[in-house]
């Protein structure tokens, strides 16, 4: 079955509600293996594949997670959209324990930027990030989440993604709210900059679990809180997610879907015959 969206679970989220399984793959790529089989179906009458980012088990921790394995294999799949559930802290009052945020912006605070690139060993690529979020399939999840009943949505917001596995100290957690960012992840970057490469539509369903450590009138993030917090937010992403997958028009072209027309500087004669079997499924449209 070759599916067009795909759904990258976060903590709490490891598994849909609602999902009727077709088959399971998998995946074997050339930068190692995926976080997990991935598992097709049909979901709001669509073709979809399901991955957990952490493993079924959540035996993966932020920094073991092989992102560029996960992103080549959905790739391989057929997918052009992902939707991302992700855990995050937040670092704003107003974003409140078991609300949902839907970031437009990144900043990086990640040591592993190697990693989080198809690009290198012959063919130089440099793709436009300055919106790092597909416009339109976030409006489709904007229009999801706005009819789930007793939660609070917040549209836009920066996400800033450490290293983790720790949770912030308190001084890293001060320093990110003066620098105004809103929420704090381990995960979510590395997805976008590699789902952009490999010219996918991405949006992210932030679900907050804590306040991070910066507020002086909360207990500092342990995982027990996190965990209470985990499971309302995976209900509600369950819903929401096969609400906005019912919405998407998954024909839809996005700018996202042809980026690599500008990005690509190597002149495709040059390209290394090594690399291109490698990347094959990200430059197909060129080969």
């Amino acid at each position: 079955m070759s599916a067009a969206i795909a759904v990258i679970g976060g903590s709490g989220l490891y598994h849909m509600e609602g999902f009727e399984q077709t088959e399971e793959r998998s995946v074997s790529t050339p930068f190692g293996d995926p976080s997990d089989s991935i598992k097709g179906g049909i979901l709001a009458g669509k073709q979809v594949w399901f991955l957990p980012r952490h493993g079924s088990n959540h035996s993966i921790m932020p920094h073991e997670i092989n992102h560029r394995a996960n992103i080549w294999a959905l790739k391989s799949l057929g997918v052009r959209w992902v939707i991302c559930a992700t855990a995050v802290g937040s670092l704003k009052q107003e974003y409140a324990p078991r609300d949902i945020v839907l970031p437009d912006q990144y900043f990086d605070r990640t040591s592993r930027r190697n990693e989080h690139t198809f690009f290198g060993n012959g063919i130089g690529a440099h793709v436009a990030f300055g919106q790092p979020v597909c416009s339109y399939l976030r409006s489709v999840l904007r229009q999801a989440t706005e009819q789930q009943e007793g939660v609070t949505v917040h549209d836009g917001g920066t996400y800033v993604n450490m290293d983790g596995p720790a949770f912030s100290t308190k001084a890293e957690s001060e320093v990110n709210r003066q620098l105004g960012f809103d929420v704090i992840g381990m995960t979510n970057l590395a997805e976008a900059k590699l789902a952009r490469e490999a010219e996918m539509s991405l949006a992210t369903l932030s679900m907050i679990t804590d306040y991070d450590c910066w507020k002086e009138d909360e207990e500092d993030v342990t995982v027990s809180a996190v965990l209470e917090n985990l499971r309302v937010n995976a209900a509600n992403a369950q819903e929401i997610i096969a609400r906005a997958i019912d919405l998407l028009e998954h024909t839809h072209d996005c700018p996202e879907h042809t980026c690599l027309d500008t990005s690509i500087i190597t002149p495709q004669p040059a390209w290394p015959s090594a690399t291109v079997e490698t990347l094959e499924p990200i430059l197909s449209r060129f080969l």
